[in-house]
């Protein structure tokens, strides 16, 4: 009697009976490779992403392996539910990623205490204080990509909602009772900015209150827990920037004035356990299939990216989007 190989690798003899549960089992596992693939593709934004590759047009090179991502905090909803699994479907490496202030993340890597492959940050500072031998040559270069304005992110819940919605926000976040939200200026740029934007506003408006607000520390929290405390009615409103305010469907209002905005960076660390799989989501970030992710959440693209410093020869092609 003949045996027949079912798709799952098992051999039976090759009865009617059997046939039918290869072809089942066929088919289930057909399915759920389907439904594995459209769950590692699926995003909040919704965008059709193209092929990726690099400005000239040719094929980013696919692969496998892990790919450890340090981020900014304000990437953390763009990087989980867009980049990362867009980023997987494209290339076949898998994407980790490990979110915080950008200032804590480069204390980080120079502590030893957190180990990556790539380095985001939303400002060129942060690159800049983990590059030379007195900083443990961490970094020998960045790359400029992206910017974003800070915002007022508020709760549409909030009883000081509609006020946000009608009157200048500088006369409603020093209302009594009024929670409002920020990061830590000694560890993050965002609280270095929503610090400067109430410093100004309490000049131009002669309004000390608002520099006072700037001074105390019981409005101040981690930047990846921001968003939800906001979410979950713990604030009134929150400084942010507008992309990961768009991403998490944040309702904000504008801050004018001087410009206030992150500036986010890449660059991969130096002696990455991942090499390859560094340089394929640097080249993915940066191709045009990575473009498309990142406009879709209100990123305004530095094109071409800003190189700072020394590029490995490795990268060097990547970079320049051979």
């Amino acid at each position: 009697m003949t045996s027949l190989r079912c798709s799952h690798g098992a051999f039976v003899p090759a009865r009617r009976s059997t046939r039918r549960i290869c072809v089942f089992i066929g088919l289930a596992l057909l399915a759920a490779g389907c439904g594995s693939s459209s769950k590692a593709t699926s995003s909040s934004s919704a965008t059709t992403i193209p092929p990726p590759t690099t400005t000239t047009g040719s094929t980013i090179a696919r692969g496998s392996g892990p790919v450890d991502v340090l981020y900014a905090g304000s990437l953390v909803d763009l990087m989980t539910k867009d980049v990362g699994p867009a980023f997987n479907a494209a290339t076949g490496y898998t994407f980790t990623g490990y979110s915080g202030d950008s200032g804590s993340l480069a204390n980080e890597i120079k502590g030893k205490t957190q180990q990556g492959d790539i380095y985001i940050s939303a400002n060129p500072s942060k690159d800049v204080g983990l590059e030379g031998a007195s900083n443990g040559n961490w970094v020998s270069w960045y790359a400029q990509f992206a910017t974003s304005p800070l915002v007022i992110g508020y709760n549409p819940n909030s009883k000081f909602a509609h006020d946000l919605q009608t009157e200048p926000w500088y006369d409603v976040v020093t209302q009594p009772g009024f929670l409002l939200g920020r990061t830590d200026p000694a560890t993050d740029p965002k609280g270095v900015l929503a610090v400067s934007a109430l410093d100004q506003a309490a000049t131009a408006y002669n309004l000390p209150a608002l520099k006072q607000l700037g001074t105390e520390s019981s409005n101040v929290f981690p930047e990846n827990t921001l968003v939800g405390r906001l979410q979950a009615g713990q604030l009134d409103a929150g400084f942010f920037y507008g992309v990961e305010a768009a991403a998490s469907n944040i309702k904000t209002v504008p801050i004018p004035g001087p410009t206030l905005q992150a500036v986010y960076t890449i660059t991969v660390i130096n002696n990455a356990p991942h090499q390859a799989g560094a340089a394929a989501f640097l080249a993915y970030l940066l191709s045009p299939a990575g473009a498309v992710v990142l406009k879709a959440q209100g990123l305004a693209l530095t094109t071409p990216p800003t190189i700072s410093g020394t590029v490995p020869t490795s990268l060097q092609a990547v970079l320049s989007g051979q």
